[in-house]
């Protein structure tokens, strides 16, 4: 396997995501898509959707975003600003960007928006590059 992890094995192997429900639409050098359709158990006490649960989308595309095409990638920091409540039904589409990189660390702006195009979250990460892939073991 050449260093990198295509889309559909990345997305398969987050069994976390998979539970969500969030697809990954898109994955490749720096960039990355996926998206969530909010379901019942996605709200929270006030009916909302759960920050948790926008938290994991950009967290994903964030991920694959940083590990498409390279050595693996860990994070190391990041952070959400919720700029706009949504509730059950809505559709979350998150793209992910790298905005910097070196050797050892990159950046990447997550925007998250809902199926009327306004900006719901924006997410910024930076994680670190490590140098040797290790052997990845069999999907579950």
């Amino acid at each position: 396997m050449s260093i990198g992890i295509e889309k559909d094995r990345f997305a398969e192997k987050d069994l976390f995501a998979r539970h969500v429900g969030i697809e990954l639409t898109e994955m490749s050098p720096g960039h990355a898509a996926g998206r969530l359709k909010i379901q019942r158990f996605h709200l929270n006490g006030l009916g909302l959707t759960q920050g948790g649960v926008v938290f994991t989308l950009a967290d994903l595309v964030f991920a694959a975003a940083s590990n498409a095409g390279g050595p693996p990638a860990v994070a190391i920091n990041s952070s959400i600003s919720i700029v706009k409540a949504t509730t059950e039904g809505a559709v979350l589409t998150a793209v992910a960007t790298e905005t910097s990189r070196n050797a050892k660390l990159a950046t990447y702006t997550v925007h998250i928006t809902d199926d009327a195009k306004d900006m719901v979250a924006i997410f910024q990460g930076m994680v670190y590059i490590k140098k040797d892939r290790k052997p990845q073991p069999p999907a579950v």
